[in-house]
């Protein structure tokens, strides 16, 4: 690697991690807003709060950092042709393509670390982030139940509990609950503790009573009990089952998925299968943004008002890409047959870069060699 790559290649990679500390720091924002209102209004703590955050930011991460790529090198590029480096660069008999190649060790880093985040840190991330919320779901000493307070953790029900001891020993329990159409049954309980079942939490009450009015009769009927199991897990989405999010499942697992897994999974084959190709196209894909956007730059002479007309070719390049991937998914997940179609557009990133560095040296090439004094 020479100089000028060096060069060149750690220029983007500073600017990429400015970049992308700054998107990231703007997605964060916007997630943590939400984030924080929904486990602090719920009785979480600052750390189970730093912790969501903490598993959410991979996949923050697989969003900016390719947008932090492009824009680096857009930076870096604008300088060069502004402060005339590249024009210096180009008359000392350098092509296109040999001022490209630190852009493409850098499209190669940032493949590689797509590649990483995408098929490794980020589906583990998001296992652990479903396995923590449904933890924090469960947990309804910090959710729903607050010594002191009313509370009402679901329609129809109102809890009151005097005192929770550090042991988690609720004291002094009132549990009313109307979510019967024609009955309303009051608990009350001297003590009362909060168990985990297969089926989702359970409220277990020691030396209380049962107090049931009939909307039909009027009747009010007591039962005096030593202890009494009160199941909760209908207070909470999914009674405790797990579901599965394409995001958390190994890239493997996508790859060779058969309808029998998907079905126990509750996805559809023909999707997982997509998913798992789109994971290893993502990585593929990113390597070509940043050639494309200083190629791009490169395909303009040096001028007074800048290279404003080339930043806009360039990002107006990008967006069709986009286009071509949302077309591709559209007709990948309706057949399975289809899947390849996910690498449709990294291919397409490719041939246009191929298109964009022919079309610069043959712009910049002539003319360096005329600067020198050498016949075109």
């Amino acid at each position: 690697m020479g100089r000028y790559d060096r060069y060149v290649l750690s220029q983007l990679i500073v600017l990429f991690g400015f970049f992308s500390l700054v998107l990231i720091s703007v997605y964060w924002v916007n997630e943590a807003v939400d984030l924080f209102d929904s486990l602090i209004a719920d009785g979480q703590t600052l750390s189970v709060f730093f912790e969501f955050t903490a598993l959410s930011l991979p996949q923050i991460m697989l969003m900016v950092l390719p947008v932090a790529g492009f824009v680096a090198t857009l930076y870096i590029f604008n300088r060069l042709i502004g402060d005339s480096e590249l024009v210096v660069l180009q008359t000392a008999g350098l092509s296109a393509a040999r001022l490209l190649r630190p852009v493409a060790f850098f499209g190669l880093f940032l493949g590689l670390v797509i590649t990483v985040l995408g098929n490794v840190v980020a589906p583990v991330a998001r296992a652990q982030y479903i396995d923590r919320t449904q933890q924090v779901q469960d947990d309804l000493t910090g959710k729903f139940l607050r010594a002191g307070q009313f509370v009402h953790p679901a329609p129809g029900l109102t809890v009151y509990i005097r005192e929770i001891t550090e042991l988690g020993e609720f004291r002094d329990l009132f549990l009313q609950d109307r979510t019967a159409p024609l009955s309303e049954t009051t608990y009350t309980a001297q003590s009362a503790l909060m168990l985990s079942s297969d089926t989702g939490p359970r409220m277990v009450m020691f030396d209380g009573m049962a107090q049931t009015l009939s909307a039909e009769t009027g009747r009010l009927s007591t039962v005096l009990f030593d202890d009494f199991t009160y199941d909760l897990g209908g207070l909470i989405a999914g009674g405790g089952l797990r579901s599965y999010d394409l995001r958390e499942i190994p890239t493997w697992v996508l790859l060779s998925a058969t309808p029998e897994i998907a079905q126990q999974m509750g996805q559809d084959v023909a999707y997982m299968r997509f998913a798992g190709h789109e994971r290893i196209a993502r990585a593929l894909f990113v390597i070509f943004p940043p050639l494309i956007a200083a190629a791009c730059l490169m395909l303009g002479s040096f001028s007074r008002f800048g290279v404003w007309a080339q930043i806009l070719l360039a990002v107006s390049l990008v967006i069709p890409l986009q286009m071509i991937w949302n077309a591709a998914e559209t007709a990948a997940v309706r057949n399975v047959d289809l899947q390849y179609l996910a690498y449709v557009q990294p291919v397409a990133a490719a041939l246009l870069t191929l298109v964009l560095i022919w079309l610069a040296m043959r712009r910049k090439w002539p003319r360096a060699r005329k600067l020198r004094g050498v016949p075109a």
